[in-house]
Formats: structure tokens, C-alpha cells, sequence
């Protein structure tokens, strides 16, 4: 009976930091001992491995395996696939690269630091120098969202079943740009930003610490963009279904500027060579006002384009980011997205407004 009362305080405790973020955390750091000798169930008290072994098969060795990038491990992706491989059970094969994935965490743990924990739940890893009720109260939100999301995006969005989602909370900017560049080290700035979707080697999103509230939303959009990552999206369509799942999951949040202001930067900022670059993607990698806008502009777009969901989830489903979706359109819908960018912006239709991958290139330099 007291262990069913004690689970039953910290079944409590977590619900209330999701409910009132800021007193559930303080009732939280009152009531749990801060650093308890023995970590809570869940969390990975494991050294970091040197190998990994799974059936007969060879040992996997990490750390000839792992490259440094701003003093945080990269796991040779394609190394442990080619590994998992050469297992020739289907299970043992998913099993591999979750021993993979985990030991890469134990690893990146030990990098960022002793403060770092890793916590392990059945459909979550969560990465963080968070406090223990707050980091379980954090996985216990991503496998609520990995459902939430899933209705939401009915017949586009997919999780694999028994696959972790994995969520790295930095504790501060530099380690977030320094960790994001080892995975894109061409792109050289980058827009600000709270979170983000890692799809290279290994599909993880990533967060800056900060109090619950704030984490929510970059944990819905984040956790859409690995939900899609099985689609050819185009950017903007990809970043339009992760703002507006966004929104429905966490609310809108607070706005930087009126209705009356946006709709007066929109109008002074696209024309026919920045639309352009909103259908390849380049405009979201833009550092000034550009990158807000493709985003207001991408969640404006699947806004419209989603009120017949079944007809939507057709184009999502045929939408390809080589021609920015626009054989989805005109085969799904009859309509050129061209023409619905000039409506949305009042303006005249205009063929100079039509994704036109021929000129994409260009288009690229006007996001300098």
C-alpha cells in the first residue's frame, strides 16, 4: 500500500506540471529530493559502452564510430545500419539500432556533462539536465503528443510503434547552434529558433532549456516534423502542418505583431523572385524578417488548402519538394499554388509566382 500511495503523489506531481508548469515544478522540487542517491525508475545509470553486441554477430565498437563536432560525439549512422544489417532477423535488425541509439545518448550524456541525465520511458528518450519529476513529466508529454498528433494528421502522420522519440534539451544558445552545425555545417548562420527537427543519421529533435510552457510548443512542431519525415514534403508544406499542428495542440501563442502588421511586411516583402525561394525553402533559412513570414505564410497556405482534410491528406501524401508541390496541386486540387500565393497576398495572378525549380537557384541569392 505505501508504494501504490507513493506512485500514486508522483502520478500527481507530474500531472501538475503539465497542468500549472510553474507551481506543479516548485510543488515538485519541494516534495522529491533533488539528488537522490539512487536515480528514480527510468532513468539510465549506465556507463557509456565502448561496443555493442547482439545475437553471434561481431561486436559494434563506438568509438571508432564516433566523430566530434564542438566537443558532442556523432554516431557513424551509416556504419551502425550496416552493422544491424548483417543481422538477418527483422527484429534483432530494429533491435540493433535501438542498442545504437542508446548508447550514442549514453555517450553524448557523458560530453554535455555530469548534470546530464538520460530518462527512458516506453515510447520516449528525453536527454536533459532537467530536474527528475520534470524530466519524466517531459517524456510522459512526448508519448501524449505522438498520439495527439497522429489524430490530428489522420492518414499522413506515422511514428514507428516501437520506436523511441528522442528529445535533447541544451541547457544554453551555444551548445544548440554548436550541436546543430555538426549536423548542417554549410549552412553557416542560422535563424533563431527554439527547437528543431534532426533529420539526418538518426531522427531526433532538439530544445533549449527553458520552463515547461516554453518547451511545449517546439515539442509539438518538432515531433510533427519526424511524424511527416516518411513524405517528400516540401519545406513549406512540412513547416505549415508543424505550425498549425502547433497551434491545435498548444494554442497560438503570443503574437510579435498584429493582424494589421503582418499583412502590411507580407505584402511589402514577396514578389516574384522571394516566392521563389518560399516554394524551394530557401526563404526559412532566412536571419531577418523573411523567416518569420515564410512561416506565417506556409501556416496561412495549409490553413486554406486543409479545409477538405480528405482531399489534403491526397495532396500531402503526393505533394514532392522537387517541384515544391505543384503537380500535387493541379492534380488534387485543379489549382495552380501560384495563383493561390497571389490571391492570399492580393495580388493578380501572376505566372511569374508558379514554383519554377528551373529558377531556384537564383532564387536562392535573394535570401542573402
Amino acid at each position: 500500500m505505501p508504494t501504490l500511495l507513493v506512485l500514486a503523489a508522483f502520478a500527481l506531481l507530474i500531472a501538475m506540471v503539465w497542468l500549472v508548469p510553474r507551481v506543479g515544478a516548485r510543488i515538485a522540487r519541494r516534495r522529491l529530493p533533488a539528488h537522490p542517491s539512487t536515480p528514480p525508475a527510468g532513468f539510465v545509470d549506465d556507463d557509456a559502452p565502448a561496443e555493442i553486441a547482439l545475437d553471434e554477430a561481431p561486436a559494434f565498437p563506438l568509438r571508432p564510430n564516433l566523430d566530434v563536432s564542438n566537443g558532442l560525439p556523432l554516431l557513424d549512422w551509416q556504419a551502425l545500419g550496416e552493422w544491424a544489417s548483417s543481422l538477418n532477423d527483422p527484429g534483432l535488425q530494429r533491435q540493433a539500432m535501438a542498442l545504437g541509439k542508446r548508447a550514442w545518448l549514453l555517450h553524448l550524456r557523458d560530453a554535455l556533462g555530469p548534470h546530464f541525465h538520460l530518462y527512458e520511458s516506453e515510447r520516449a528518450w528525453v536527454l536533459s539536465s532537467l530536474e527528475h519529476v520534470v524530466a519524466a513529466a517531459t517524456a510522459a508529454y512526448v508519448e501524449t503528443a505522438r498520439k495527439r498528433i497522429q489524430r490530428v494528421l489522420a492518414g499522413i502522420a506515422s511514428f514507428e510503434a516501437d520506436d523511441r522519440s528522442i528529445l535533447l534539451v541544451v541547457d544554453d544558445e551555444d551548445t544548440y547552434y554548436g550541436y546543430v552545425s555538426g549536423y548542417y555545417p554549410e549552412q553557416g548562420e542560422f535563424a533563431l529558433s527554439g527547437g528543431m527537427f534532426i533529420d539526418a543519421g538518426c531522427p531526433h529533435f532538439l530544445a533549449k532549456r527553458a520552463d515547461l510552457a516554453a518547451i511545449e510548443p517546439v515539442i509539438a512542431h518538432e515531433m510533427t516534423h519526424s511524424a511527416l519525415s516518411h513524405l517528400d514534403l516540401p519545406r513549406w508544406l512540412d513547416e505549415g502542418l508543424a505550425v498549425n499542428t502547433e497551434r491545435r495542440l498548444t494554442g497560438p501563442g503570443a503574437a510579435q505583431h498584429t493582424p494589421q502588421e503582418l499583412r502590411r511586411k507580407h505584402l511589402a516583402f514577396w514578389d516574384e523572385a522571394t516566392i521563389q525561394a518560399f516554394w524551394s525553402g530557401e526563404s526559412f533559412f532566412r536571419t531577418d524578417d523573411g523567416n518569420l513570414l515564410s512561416y506565417e505564410l506556409a501556416r496561412i497556405m495549409v490553413e486554406q488548402l486543409a479545409k477538405d482534410w480528405g482531399l489534403f491528406a491526397r495532396f500531402a501524401t503526393d505533394a514532392r519538394h522537387e517541384d515544391g508541390g505543384a503537380d500535387a496541386a493541379n492534380e488534387v486540387f485543379g489549382a495552380d499554388l501560384g495563383v493561390l500565393a497571389c490571391a492570399l497576398l492580393e495580388r493578380e495572378p501572376d505566372p511569374r509566382w508558379s514554383p519554377a525549380p528551373d529558377r531556384w537557384f537564383d532564387a536562392g541569392a535573394a535570401t542573402a
